[in-house]
């Protein structure tokens, strides 16, 4: 980026943010048609700044900026509606989101189609108490918009439809893969691969085979990358630490 660029209430949520100097901050912010940018927002931590109550995630914004590098510098942020009102797994999964969004976009790559989902998706989480569900959802259509898509139709190396009986390894890059044997961390049948093409999701079993399906397929794009708030979420269902209204001060 050579020349100086200058944009002005662009729709946009705060994705993450991290101090920098003495009373400023760099924030990762997806934007409508900019796609994900980084800026430099001056003075934002200083207890007189006006926007100390407005740079946080969740909360839909229109935002300016000035850049003549990748690393930009806001010149105005306001809130253009209520704060997602999330809590638990639920605000959990938001987080999720947005760790996604920050692995997988580039800086200054249009992704309107991306900020709509994403958009929709918070507002579905709202009041939600099965967050699985609809994290599958966004996993599906996240990673088909951006050229990742999940083959659950057809099997590989072939245009023939899953047989649902018929047990299938799935294989990063390739597909399902007919298989003699049950066992296997990505081993399905054809009618639980399907259905989850379908997101039928209300089944405790197609949900549960997506969340090992999704979960492998999200960490090899990643490069084996584990979530931060993956791991909270996994280790809360596992018992292994209290949830934030119970534990101790």
């Amino acid at each position: 980026m050579s020349s100086q660029r200058r944009v002005h209430q662009q729709p946009g949520y705060i994705l993450h943010h991290r101090p920098f100097r003495d009373t400023s901050q760099i924030l990762d912010i997806v934007t409508r048609d900019h796609g994900k940018v980084a800026v430099v927002a001056r003075g934002s931590r200083g207890s007189k700044s006006r926007l100390a109550g407005v740079l946080r995630p969740f909360l839909p914004l229109k935002v300016s900026w000035v850049a003549k590098s990748d690393l930009g510098t806001l010149t105005g942020a306001e809130a253009v509606g209520p704060p997602a009102g999330m809590v638990g797994d639920a605000m959990l999964s938001a987080y999720y989101l947005n760790e996604l969004l920050i692995n997988f976009l580039h800086r200054y790559d249009p992704q309107p189609e991306i900020f709509a989902l994403y958009e929709r998706v918070l507002h579905a989480l709202v009041g939600q108490q099965q967050v699985a569900a609809v994290l599958r959802s966004f996993e599906l259509e996240f990673l088909s918009l951006l050229g990742y898509a999940v083959n659950l139709d057809h099997e590989f190396g072939s245009q023939d439809k899953l047989v649902a009986e018929q047990n299938y390894e799935y294989r990063m890059e390739q597909g399902p893969v007919p298989v003699d044997r049950p066992e296997g961390s990505m081993v399905f049948i054809g009618a639980t691969l399907t259905a989850i093409a379908s997101e039928r999701f209300d089944d405790p079993v197609v949900l549960k085979a997506a969340n090992r399906l999704m979960r492998e397929i999200i960490a090899f794009h990643l490069g084996g990358k584990e979530l931060k708030s993956r791991k909270v979420l996994m280790e809360l269902h596992r018992g292994r630490i209290a949830p934030a209204k119970t534990r101790k001060q």
